[in-house]
């Protein structure tokens, strides 16, 4: 069959991807079983936890969603007997769920939790006062027999700050607690501290670090945790206590280090990149681009493990010589996995399927030439067995643009990506200079040019492609949400690239961001473009709503009526000006939702939205 581009008939509808991957939420080995977080896009994105035994350990309503910092995680935990600790998602207070009981509140209301982690039988987590007058962070010991549902008092403080906690790790001995701290000033992965304090002292050890992530302790005074000094990769680091030479400070070792990175942007709470085995080996992501899951042995060996994940790789949790890892790969979709390291087996848990490559296209690895040093890029080219494309057509494309920015994308088998490549549209997924995989350099290439570095690569990226005769330079669109609306929209501003752009939940003006978004984000501005008020002329010149007159292509505009990271007021902002200049556009408000679209029934009108945009824009006949 001959078809052209775009008008490829698909067996991909918007209803099955709203329902093909639901998103793993951390996993843990509970006595013989396994448990995992799922996501349920029928439910409204409800997150239960699920058993290997083929049971719902958190049945609706129950929703294991956090709101600390704002993005959360780490939402829920359990114990070895198989007693469930959760934040429900409603109220954001913690509740313990037994074996075949029901859930009882063990936090009062007026605080949020994340981070939850059961360590050596007491529950610690990241609570957030709610309260404007005291909303301080800190690291928390709950009572898990419901004393602390009445009397808040009875939950134990071992620190608290305005700034930002996460990563709480309690040693073996129950004598130091280790945590990750960073300032109102900092974003994490900028500038954040190692803390270790000894338990019921004022006593913290001297600890140099830059961009720390996830301690954990490996013995009484033995403690590995993640930084990217000295060489700015993420890599896996020792410290040794000497309890008995007060005077002595930490020794640190750098263990195994590699040019790739065990870590990435903190964004939610509860994110794994590691995991120490009893016996001392370690399991650890490395990403560089790509992931790739490898064991550190005692020695300092790295052994590549075969495995097939090699995107948004999360070591979740370990017994003995078994490790549950979640993530996607290039052949399969979004997963889980079992390892046994003594026995040599992989064993799928939930999702994981093999991707149909007649069906689902490989991601093609791709650098591009910028103004700014190489940019890299996965391409995936339309692909469907049944038809063909007439002679000496070129297919359309959309250039895919992350949020964050400081976020990152690995190149996965995507039954969403299908959606689009399956009708005979291609997809570049642009990870441009800002982006975390690829080492400090490269991530802080962002540093003051949020804008500028951002637009420049994912233009450099589209023009590279059309060059390359891969895509049709007449058609190609620009999408992204969040950060990476901004950067369609100011890619639209520039002009001369994209003949259309779909932003979704996209900022539009940086005074009006900095003004109305959450305090965790609140000064990532001064890093991405510059510090208030002297760097208001730059916000200016740099917002597209500034010189939205430039705009003269379609826009498609898409927005959570609950977004509190980028109310809607961004939006609507360009939509009004659009409007007024007559440019085409349209604006499309999702009651309910926030930042992330959750709802199957968003997820469905979203993505059928887009494609009768880009028909209309294009040319084609889209068939849904």
């Amino acid at each position: 069959m001959t078809a052209s581009y775009g008008s490829w008939p698909s067996p991909f509808t918007a209803a099955q991807i709203a329902q093909a991957a639901p998103r793993i939420d951390g996993a843990r080995f509970v006595g013989e079983e396994i448990w995992w977080g799922e996501s349920v896009p029928a439910e409204g994105g409800r997150v239960t936890v699920r058993s290997s035994a083929g049971i719902e350990v958190l049945p609706a309503p129950w929703n294991a969603r956090s709101r600390v910092h704002e993005y959360g995680g780490g939402a829920w935990t359990a114990d070895a007997d198989g007693a469930l600790f959760f934040v429900h998602g409603a109220d954001q207070r913690v509740y313990r769920m037994a074996r075949d009981g029901a859930p009882e509140p063990l936090t009062a209301a007026g605080a949020a939790y994340g981070g939850l982690r059961v360590q050596h039988g007491r529950l610690l987590a990241v609570r957030e006062d709610l309260r404007p007058e005291q909303h301080l962070r800190a690291i928390v010991e709950i009572p898990v027999d419901g004393s602390a549902a009445e009397d808040e008092a009875a939950v134990t403080t071992f620190m608290a700050t305005s700034g930002f906690v996460a990563h709480p790790a309690l040693s073996p001995d129950g004598a130091h607690l280790a945590w990750v701290q960073w300032s109102t000033l900092h974003m994490p992965w900028e500038h954040a501290l190692l803390h270790v304090a000894r338990i019921g002292t004022d006593q913290m050890l001297p600890i140099t670090t830059r961009s720390a992530l996830q301690p954990e302790w490996a013995g009484p005074q033995e403690l590995l945790y993640l930084d990217d000094l000295p060489d700015g990769r993420w890599n896996l680091q020792r410290l040794r206590l000497h309890p008995h030479d007060s005077e002595r400070p930490p020794t640190r070792e750098q263990v195994a280090p590699a040019d790739a990175d065990t870590g990435g942007g903190l964004w939610v709470l509860g994110q794994r990149w590691y995991q120490p085995l009893a016996d001392g080996r370690v399991v650890a992501v490395r990403t560089n681009g790509r992931d790739e899951i490898v064991l550190v042995g005692t020695d300092g060996r790295v052994e590549l493990l075969t495995l097939p994940i090699t995107a948004g790789a999360s070591v979740d949790d370990a017994h003995g010589a078994r490790v549950l890892i979640s993530g996607a790969g290039a052949t399969v979709g979004a997963g889980l996995w079992c390892i046994d390291l003594d026995h040599g087996t992989v064993t799928t848990i939930s999702g994981g399927d093999e991707a149909d490559p007649a069906w689902v296209p490989r991601a093609r690895t791709l650098t591009f030439d910028g103004p700014h040093g190489i940019v890299h890029a996965f391409d995936y080219p339309p692909t469907n067995p049944d038809v063909a494309a007439p002679a000496g057509e070129l297919p359309p494309y959309i250039v895919m643009v992350h949020g964050g920015p400081t976020a990152h994308v690995s190149g996965a088998a995507s039954t969403a990506y299908a959606y689009w490549t399956s009708r005979g549209i291609g997809v570049l997924d642009v990870n441009y200079g800002g982006s975390t995989g690829y080492g400090r350099d490269y991530r802080e290439r962002l540093n003051g040019q949020w804008g500028v570095v951002d637009v420049d690569d994912v233009i450099a990226a589209a023009r590279g492609l059309a060059d390359a005769g891969r895509a049709d330079p007449a058609r190609i669109a620009i999408r992204g949400g969040s950060a990476g609306g901004w950067t369609v929209l100011s890619a639209l501003v520039r002009g001369g690239t994209f003949a259309a752009g779909i932003s979704r939940y996209g900022v539009a003006d940086l005074r009006m961001l900095a003004a109305e978004t959450h305090d965790f984000e609140a000064r990532y501005l001064d890093g991405l473009v510059g510090p208030l008020p002297e760097a208001e002329d730059v916000y200016i010149a740099r917002s597209p709503l500034t010189h939205v007159d430039r705009i003269d292509v379609p826009v498609l505009l898409e927005q959570g009526s609950e977004d509190r990271v980028v109310p809607p007021s961004q939006s609507e902002a360009i939509r009004d000006a659009l409007a007024a200049r007559a440019v085409p556009h349209e604006y499309v408000l999702y009651e309910g939702e926030g930042h992330g679209f959750r709802a199957a029934e968003t997820i469905i009108s979203s993505l059928e939205t887009e494609l009768r945009f880009l028909g209309r824009v294009f040319g084609f006949d889209p068939q849904l």
